[in-house]
């Protein structure tokens, strides 16, 4: 269903690129006619290719979060692009992509007929990770050395402030009384302020 609705955005987007180059050449005759002709084989063909190897997914992709790589996970190149595109012809057949809706739903990583000739693959693209600001508060070395997962540990405490409550930080700022040598808010702003050094905030 993902794929359907990123193959009708890209759809529409094409029929407003056909639309926009029939009226820029209907005046010119034969000729326009002929550009006209030219410009949709270029768009049905090579749009896809163009932003799949540029950025690796149509707009259509994009706006629906997915994207074409290798099967090894790489980024897909120009041959792969053109294999799995012009392989498209065949996937349509016999009429609104059933054969490619076939071969999709009978292998286990949903690949039409483009996608296992070219070796590629359509996945879901990552979300990149969003850290949380930290508090404000002047950067302070913590008094001992920390591992890397106290470090990690801190500065998810920092990152998450806004998301506890007063007395939820409190409780887990306590926790760590030896190290600040503090308790209550005092402990939770200490460690805001070892945090914001740990972070690079000098």
């Amino acid at each position: 269903m993902v794929r359907a609705c990123a193959w009708a955005i890209d759809a529409a987007i094409r029929a407003v690129l056909y639309i926009a180059i029939s009226i820029v050449f209907a005046f010119l005759g034969g000729v326009g006619i002929a550009f006209i002709l030219i410009g949709i084989f270029l768009i049905e063909w090579f749009y896809p290719v163009l932003f799949e190897v540029n950025s690796g997914a149509t707009p259509g992709k994009q706006m629906m979060g997915i994207w074409v790589i290798h099967d090894n996970g790489t980024p897909v190149s120009w041959p792969s692009s053109l294999v799995r595109n012009l392989v498209r012809a065949a996937d349509f057949l016999p009429v609104l992509y059933g054969f490619g809706l076939l071969t999709m739903l009978a292998n286990k990583d949903f690949k039409r007929l483009g996608d296992l000739a070219a070796g590629t693959l359509v996945v879901y693209r990552e979300q990149p990770l969003q850290r949380g600001e930290l508090p404000d508060a002047a950067a302070e070395p913590p008094p001992a050395e920390l591992t890397v997962d106290d470090q990690r540990s801190l500065l998810e405490f920092a990152e998450r402030s806004n998301l506890l409550s007063r007395d939820r930080g409190i409780e887990l700022a306590d926790i760590l009384a030896k190290l600040t040598g503090k308790t209550g808010q005092q402990a939770v702003k200490t460690l805001y302020a070892y945090a914001n050094w740990l972070s690079g905030r000098r």
